[in-house]
């Protein structure tokens, strides 16, 4: 009878479908990233060794793609050693949609703050006319001086 159970249960390898080891597409996405980061290295090297007309331009133009595939590198990086890409698609968007959210946060807070930086240096009158008064220098005590702390001079 104690038999009876075991033999009723399907015998499972451990070399099942859903456990394997997939060297090829770990390779893959290596080859992957590295074409990205040659190409990155490429572009970065050639920027300053060519002459541009507009160069401000080049530069942010050059940026915009850095961060695509910045972005590009990530998403081979999560999808395959973090096991991403085999998960459920509610599982991808309750891990991908807090991370972007985050990083417009970053953003965000970021540019509210170079905003407000730009705009004191505008409108704040008092902190503009502090800004360009020259700062007198102190002359140094005579040896035979001794300085109060906190005192006006």
């Amino acid at each position: 009878m104690e038999n009876a159970h075991v033999a009723a249960v399907p015998h499972t390898h451990a070399h099942d479908e859903a456990h394997t080891f997939d060297r090829k597409a770990i390779w893959r996405t290596f080859r992957i990233l590295l074409y990205i980061t040659v190409f990155e290295l490429i572009l970065a090297i050639t920027y300053y060794e060519i002459e541009f007309s507009n160069p401000h331009l080049v530069k942010h133009l050059l940026n915009g793609v850095f961060v695509i595939l910045t972005l590009a590198k990530a998403f081979f990086i999560i999808a395959e050693f973090m096991h991403l890409r085999h998960e459920i698609r509610n599982l991808i968007l309750s891990i991908s949609i807090p991370a972007l959210l985050f990083i417009w946060f970053i953003t965000a807070f970021l540019w509210d703050g170079n905003s407000y930086k730009n705009l004191r240096n505008t409108y704040d009158k008092h902190y503009k006319e502090h800004a360009t008064e020259k700062v007198e220098q102190k002359e140094p005590a005579k040896p035979g001086e001794k300085e109060e702390p906190g005192k006006l001079q």
